[in-house]
């Protein structure tokens, strides 16, 4: 029998439901030997050693008779011995004496604990006792909302002893069955909501071990509605040592998980993408609160995201390996599959469900565990999904969700427990992430640069060119890494621009709740003035603005971050501005002389999240899927050329590394 492995803990009650469990998995009990509540505790095993005896020991020489005991008698003084102690916030497990002096229980049902009744029982018990009940007609009733009951009119009796006493209190720390009750949950129905979210604006709590924590830190950052400029939630900025719980209690987890079959984790996958489904209408409105973007375009994030989450529940059939007989003179060979262990997502604000989705549940299909980092700008979404896949059935530690900012992920980088860690956001942060964690041998993946170009042909045809064009570069306030930022015009634009700002104006700017609306608002204040400041740098170095949109007003919505349609044209390679990613509703027009010169354009750009084609022309199309640079997503006449979740996806940069998927 196994001592449960040391690690640290966020509370007293997580540390002994730790130990607990494990002691259970391993055939024997813990109790509680000592303890001082808001210091140490002292756990110790329940059943072993040695008789206790207090009588004289007989003289087999002298012939007396001994009384044999009874065989069900109890043993004691097991030296199995843990202590856990609280240090700087966490608690502490350590192993004092890990070996016992007694053999497995068989059947663990069979120890009395597994006869105690919970607490909601105990509640009952009071109640049916007071309406005038025997033991009998109460332990009948308990037994039909908890079949697996196995307690005896005696306990009854012991109960009601209590009760009479005054006594309210259960021992739950040895209760060793799962309370089943009429609606199948292994937990007592509940009609209230969770404390955080009772308060407004509510106070977004970290999960670790299966549990929604609020953060020990003092500091937190407020989530503004970027239509209003309204509070609507506060992130906190978690301590490193919340993080090193979050990761100490997926490392427990994966000792179990890893292990489960994977029809088990398909199924939670399925359960995840059905309450998906139950909840779309939800999960679009919080993205909207947050984020701007407009319900048309948040239901179309959840729906991509509910396809990454099909994809999980398809990869049983994925993770098989290879074999190979009789590869040399009675060798065989083969490859298998195995999970890497704890993994890592860091969030962008632009993307609250679909990026998560990304990232969890795949890592988690394939048998790892998983810490999450939402955006400290966004989280609402990505904390329903926590709800959900808890609510799915996944395994307490599994999924850990923890909030921060740059310290967090310094401390990710540096954490020798997490094996991978996935970034997407921008160029700077996302190569410093990458460096910083090669650096400590994890398994880096980055998705970071946010800037597609079209190519224009004079043979395309105008209508749907434009149309694809006008929703690829302004939609979502072109928040996202897959806008179309610059279009590059074969033979001149002056025949398009016209027509390009008519179907730019034609747009609707205003907040994302209301009915019609195309664009909504930017993210921040910070960001919308960062957009001015370069709209205006591009004007100075000598392009031309054909239509100005950071002057837009919205009724209702005057403190809003709104920024309309933008038109530049007359654009260079040499604008120091073009060469950098804008994330705002603004459209550069660019011209080249040649489809030659046009694909050169497009290769010489840093930024290769995707490239597309316009034209009608069989000849010009597959020269540019051939020509154009590989590291590129390539559209011929698809303004986004977004892959399918079971189709490889590249780096936003050309310096992105991006390991798509294979967190196995």
């Amino acid at each position: 029998m196994l001592p449960p492995p040391p690690g640290s803990f966020i509370d007293r009650e997580e540390l002994i439901q730790h130990v607990g469990e494990f002691a259970i998995s391993q055939g024997y009990v813990v109790t509680i030997k000592q303890s001082k509540k808001e210091k140490v505790v002292v756990l110790g095993c329940d059943r072993g050693g040695v008789y206790r005896d207090r009588r004289k020991h007989a003289d087999e020489s002298s012939g007396e008779n001994v009384r044999k005991r009874k065989s069900g008698s109890r043993l004691t003084n097991c030296p199995f011995e843990l202590v856990g102690k609280k240090e700087d916030g966490l608690w502490f497990l350590t192993v004092r004496n890990g070996s016992h002096n007694h053999e497995p229980m068989r059947d663990i049902s069979e120890h009395p604990s597994a006869r105690r009744f919970s607490e909601k029982e105990v509640i009952l018990i009071k109640e049916m006792t007071d309406a005038g009940l025997k033991p009998r007609q109460i332990l009948k009733r308990l037994r039909q909302t908890n079949p697996e009951l196995l307690s005896t009119p005696k306990h009854v009796y012991n109960v009601k002893a209590k009760l009479r006493q005054g006594n309210l209190a259960v021992r739950r720390l040895m209760t060793l069955r799962t309370t089943s009750y009429a609606d199948g949950s292994s937990e007592p129905p509940t009609s209230s909501e969770p404390s955080w979210k009772k308060r407004y604006p509510p106070r977004y709590p970290n999960l670790i071990g299966g549990r929604f924590i609020e953060s020990h830190s003092s500091t937190f950052i407020d989530v503004l509605n970027p239509a209003t400029q309204q509070v609507v939630g506060k992130v906190p900025l978690s301590t490193s040592e919340e993080l090193k719980a979050a990761v100490s209690s997926a490392k427990r987890a994966l000792i179990s998980w890893r292990n489960s079959p994977v029809r088990s984790r398909q199924r939670i996958m399925f359960k995840l993408l059905e309450l998906i489904h139950r909840d779309i209408d939800k999960l679009a409105s919080i993205i909207t609160l947050e984020q701007g973007k407009t319900l048309k375009d948040a239901f179309s994030e959840v729906n991509h995201g509910i396809e990454l989450v099909e994809h999980a529940c398809e990869l049983t059939t994925l993770q098989s390996g290879e074999f190979s007989l009789n590869k040399k003179n009675g060798i065989d060979s083969y490859s298998a599959r195995e999970p890497l262990g704890v993994c890592v997502g860091m969030c962008s604000f632009n993307f609250p469900a679909m990026i998560p989705l990304l990232m969890f549940p795949v890592a988690i299909a394939c048998g790892n565990t998983f810490v999450l980092k939402p955006s400290e700008k966004t989280p609402g979404a990505c904390m329903h999904l926590a709800e959900l896949a808890m609510e799915a059935g996944l395994p307490n530690g599994v999924l850990n969700v923890v909030h921060g900012t740059n310290d967090i992920i310094d401390a990710i980088c540096d954490d020798d427990e997490i094996k991978a860690a996935s970034y997407i956001g921008s160029d700077a942060p996302g190569i410093f992430f990458h460096s910083r964690a090669s650096a400590n041998s994890k398994h880096p993946q980055t998705n970071i640069g946010a800037k597609s170009l079209a190519v224009v042909m004079p043979d395309a045809n105008p209508d749907s060119t434009l149309h694809d064009i006008v929703c690829a570069g302004f939609g979502a306030a072109v928040q996202k890494c897959t806008e179309i930022s610059a279009i590059i015009f074969v033979g001149g634009s002056k025949s398009w621009e016209d027509k390009l700002v008519d179907y730019a104006m034609s747009l609707k700017v205003d907040a994302g709740i209301e009915p019609g609306a195309d664009i909504g608002p930017v993210i921040s204040r910070q960001v919308k003035d960062r957009i001015s400041r370069v709209i205006q740098t591009f004007a100075e170095n000598g392009a031309r603005l054909i239509l100005d949109g950071r002057n837009v007003v919205v009724p209702k919505y005057e403190l809003g971050n709104f920024v309309g349609p933008t038109i530049l044209t007359d654009v260079t390679e040499a604008m120091d501005c073009y060469k950098e990613e804008i994330l705002a509703p603004v459209v550069l027009c660019m011209q080249a002389g040649s489809l030659d010169e046009a694909i050169s354009m497009v290769n010489r750009n840093k930024h290769g999240n995707g490239a597309s084609i316009f034209t009608s022309s069989c000849f010009a199309a597959r020269k540019f899927q051939i020509e154009v640079m590989c590291e590129q997503q390539v559209g011929v006449n698809v303004a986004i050329p977004s892959p399918l979740p079971v189709f490889t996806l590249t780096g936003g940069s050309k310096a992105a590394s991006f390991i798509n998927g294979d967190i196995n």
